[in-house]
């Protein structure tokens, strides 16, 4: 049965994943000379178009150029550049794209610096607000700001003998984008205008600029885009003008520049003396899904709400990104800074905030003792280093950390050989308590075949190691420390009251790609030239080599690990790239899969990412009874499985259509 209004077609795919094409352009410019400027904006215009741009942001003043000074006083400037903007408008009356470019305007016996708005064969025009009059800069000598337009109530300017549009009261609908319009100055200043048009639904910021170069001024210009950009949770598109402005007592670098929400997108090439562009699709569906999550932003309307027009712009029908290029940067670990600057610093923060909290439990408590299992893991090592930390930080002797490892029928001598060396190394005490014999004593009382592997033959160990960590726990008068990480719990890849079980856990909101660097972190740190250094250092490489495995199963005969975790659930670093997109921007399985084609591009092939997102989604929804009651823990990212805190959401949701998103994905 259809329901009415519901998709017919089952196979058809979404192909609007929410991205919008933009462009910053820094065209050749000549100080005065309109025709030439004209020629050049023209080309650099359709280089972007041709790329796909639907939003294409040119330079401020660049119809004359910014260095005119008291040129702009000329009837003949002021002339040649509204015949140019009305060329414009003829030359691109076809084509739907959305164009920003700057100029000079007159309107009742004022000259604007204006940024028009093409589209159509229409034009739009939004004067500057704030205009600059100290220091090297004196343009209050030639323009008026906006705001006597509003003491005038006046809304539109006579350009080529028509009326068109005019103010600060615009918000032009392209797609999805709804772009709003500052210039130069208007971003510096404490209450930036497009803080109010973002407020007021704006997702997509332009700025045509024409900022000086000085020392270091370029990096805080960085500073303020991507701040602003994060603070009005919107993409921002930079353009400022470059070679080819006067020199008479400043330089113009050129800055082309895309940022969203806080990060930098695109970024082009400054003093060069050719035009430049930068390219990037800007994720206006991420955007607005975290807008709808920050409660504030929306709180925000109640006292900065205004009365805005929303204009239409005609554009071109979103990508159809299967086949064309992705123009913005894919994070293939997107827990894991790339840098290797921010990596280590990144990874002293995480294992600070473990070890703050871990501290601040067991001082508020009065605990003694942790104790923790330790199987010569990942997860395991990094629990034990976090709390060895926390007792070095609060004076505390490392023997009151009891690290037990419990061998079991399927623990190799890898493993067992790391947990021990591992302790010791590191000062604490070990306890070692096979679990077989408790075990086998349990099948027999479940009458359960020991040789039927099965789940039952999995959680029976997982527990009675549970069981044995808390009741050691009461006779130490210790904390019994989970080791669990993000992943798993997202996976639900843990025995229910088993190892899922714990006092705290320092790792509940550690993925385990970001887990590999932490320890790998903790290997280098704690190499200090010593042969107790060189034997923790080297233990720790040699865990960070072992295959992650429960080891729940025997392994082979030459004591090779076969119940190997990312042969059964998938790769790690494939989840931990669901994970994190799924939960920080709302992405659905079919945007997962596009992107994830694009960052593993030469890692699996698409019937292994299909295979792998449906698992994923299938059992981050049938494993939430697990997150539902799950231990305290520090959060220490921006994604978090919390129940009490991040997510929350039914143990019986239904995946049904994300499955069958999932399913009808194209191979």
């Amino acid at each position: 049965m259809v329901i009415e209004g519901m998709a017919k077609d089952k196979n058809k795919v979404v192909t609007d994943f929410g991205l919008v094409r933009v462009a910053a352009v820094v065209p050749q410019v000549n100080v005065a000379d309109v025709e030439g400027n004209l020629t050049h904006i023209v080309e650099s215009l359709d280089k972007a178009i041709e790329a796909g741009a639907h939003i294409v942001v040119l330079p401020e003043l660049c119809v004359t150029g910014y260095t005119c000074a008291d040129l702009f006083g000329n009837e003949l400037l002021l002339d040649a550049a509204e015949q140019a903007l009305l060329t414009l408008c003829g030359h691109y009356k076809d084509t739907p794209a959305m164009i920003v470019v700057g100029a000079p305007l007159r309107c009742s016996g004022h000259l604007f610096n204006c940024a028009v708005v093409i589209n159509n064969g229409e034009m739009w025009i939004v004067p500057k607000t704030y205009i600059p009059n100290y220091k090297e800069f004196y343009e209050k000598r030639w323009f008026t700001t906006s705001n006597i337009t509003a003491i005038a109530g006046k809304d539109t300017i006579m350009v080529g003998g028509e009326e068109v549009p005019f103010g600060t009261h615009m918000i032009f609908e392209a797609g999805r984008a709804r772009v709003a319009v500052e210039i130069c100055e208007d971003l510096w200043v404490p209450a930036p205008p497009s803080s109010i048009a973002a407020i007021n639904g704006a997702n997509v910021i332009v700025n045509l600029s024409a900022s000086n170069e000085l020392i270091g001024k370029h990096n805080y210009l960085m500073d303020l885009i991507k701040h602003q950009s994060a603070h009005c949770i919107a993409a921002y598109v930079y353009a400022s003008c470059g070679y080819g402005e006067s020199t008479t007592d400043l330089v113009f670098g050129g800055n082309a520049v895309i940022a969203e929400n806080g990060k930098m997108l695109a970024e082009g090439q400054r003093f060069t003396t050719q035009p430049q562009m930068s390219i990037a699709d800007i994720d206006v569906a991420a955007l607005e899904n975290e807008r709808r999550v920050n409660g504030s932003f929306a709180d925000s309307m109640v006292q900065f709400g205004t009365r805005f027009e929303h204009v239409g712009m005609n554009v071109a029908a979103p990508l159809d990104y299967e086949q064309a290029e992705l123009m913005r940067p894919v994070r293939r670990l997107p827990f894991v800074p790339a840098e290797d600057d921010r990596l280590n610093s990144r990874c002293e923060e995480i294992i600070a905030i473990q070890t703050e909290g871990l501290m601040r439990r067991l001082d508020f408590t009065g605990i003694p003792a942790i104790v923790v299992g330790v199987s010569g893991g990942l997860d395991s090592t990094l629990a034990l280093l976090v709390a060895v930390r926390a007792f070095n930080r609060m004076g505390r002797d490392l023997k009151d950390i009891h690290a037990i490892t419990m061998p079991g029928f399927g623990t190799t001598d890898r493993t067992y050989t790391n947990a021990c060396e591992m302790v010791r190394s590191l000062g604490v005490t070990l306890h070692e308590i096979n679990i077989a014999a408790a075990v086998t004593q349990h099948f027999k009382d479940i009458d359960h075949d020991p040789q039927n592997h099965d789940v039952t033959y999995e959680n029976s160990q997982a527990r009675e190691r549970t069981q044995i960590l808390m009741d050691f726990s009461n006779k130490v008068n210790g904390l019994v420390l989970g080791t669990g990480d993000l992943s798993e719990l997202a996976l639900g890849w843990a025995t229910y009251n088993g190892d899922h079980m714990s006092m705290y856990n320092v790792n509940v909101s550690i993925p385990k790609t970001l887990v590999r660097h932490l320890v790998r972190w903790f290997a280098t740190s704690l190499n200090d030239g010593t042969p107790a250094g060189q034997a923790i250092h080297d233990t720790l490489l040699d865990v960070l080599d072992t295959p992650i495995s429960p080891e729940l199963t025997p392994a082979a005969g030459d004591g090779t690990i076969l119940q190997v975790t990312e042969d059964i659930v998938g790769p790690y670093e494939l989840h931990d790239f669901f994970l994190f997109n799924m939960l920080r921007y709302g992405y659905t399985p079919a945007k997962l899969y596009l992107l994830a084609r694009k960052a593993f591009k030469d890692v699996y092939d698409n019937v292994t990412i299909k295979k792998w997102l449906r698992t994923f989604t299938k059992r981050f929804f049938a494993q939430q009874f697990k997150r539902s009651c799950l231990p305290d823990g520090p959060k220490v990212g921006s994604v978090s499985l919390s129940p009490r805190g991040d997510w929350r959401m039914p143990s019986d949701a239904s995946s049904r259509l994300w499955i069958a998103q999932c399913d009808n994905l194209p191979d």
